[in-house]
């Protein structure tokens, strides 16, 4: 009997394998880190909840434009899927947490972007609209995967989860099974488009962006520490 070969790597993690400083520079950011042990000043993590909120509202358009660019009805129900995953699962997050932490809805909303965050959601919005629809997801998937990541490895540290640390909402969001749901249909998503998609010529490309997402990314939690504007 033939062997069966060996199933091809997921592009998710031949991304990171790809980027392994821009990647560690996003994930083991300081700001994380504050959050795990709950010495973030809380006048930081207010001023990431506001852009963090205004960052969702372009994400969502991003989905959108998933839609627009699928090329069948699978995948525009699985661009779908995200847009309703930012709509009814983050942002209601946001919207909860904001509350908890005395920042009003309509406040937020007429918050101003910071740099980081205009950066940043115009960078995956420019990518998604010159480019096709891996193109896009990949820009997407640092956030969209890399906060489930995030999220499951504060969850197992020690103090992440206590009573006492007041992040541990977002921790236990993020680490939650209804998120990791979500991060593992982006991967799915990631694969799929890059068997029909992908050829080795092009896999340098994808991983610039990649890596230019996740620079933002740690540019957005750097805002965030630094309370930039």
């Amino acid at each position: 009997m033939a062997a069966v070969p060996p199933s091809p790597p997921a592009l998710f993690d031949r991304l990171v394998a790809g980027a392994p400083t821009d990647w560690a520079a996003y994930v083991e950011h300081a700001f994380v880190g504050g959050m795990a042990d709950g010495t973030l000043p809380q006048a930081c993590f207010r001023h990431y909840l506001v852009q963090d909120y205004l960052f969702l509202s372009h994400f969502a358009r991003a989905y959108a434009l998933a839609i627009y660019k699928g090329r069948d009805l699978r995948e525009m129900r699985a661009a779908l899927g995200g847009l309703k995953a930012i709509l009814d699962v983050e942002m209601d997050l946001h919207v909860s947490l904001c509350a908890g932490w005395g920042l009003p809805a309509d406040e937020v909303e007429q918050a101003a972007e910071a740099k980081a965050t205009m950066a940043y959601t115009r960078y995956v919005l420019e990518t998604g609209l010159r480019g096709d629809l891996l193109d896009l997801h990949v820009a997407l998937s640092p956030c969209v995967i890399g906060y489930a990541e995030i999220g499951r490895r504060l969850s197992a540290l020690p103090g992440a989860l206590d009573a006492a640390n007041p992040y541990r909402a977002w921790t236990a969001e993020y680490a939650g099974e209804p998120y990791q749901a979500v991060a593992r249909a982006a991967r799915d998503t990631l694969d799929r488009l890059a068997a029909d998609m992908m050829t080795e010529a092009r896999f340098p490309r994808l991983l610039t962006i990649f890596r230019q997402a996740c620079r933002l990314e740690a540019d957005f939690w750097q805002m965030g520490m630094t309370l930039a504007e």
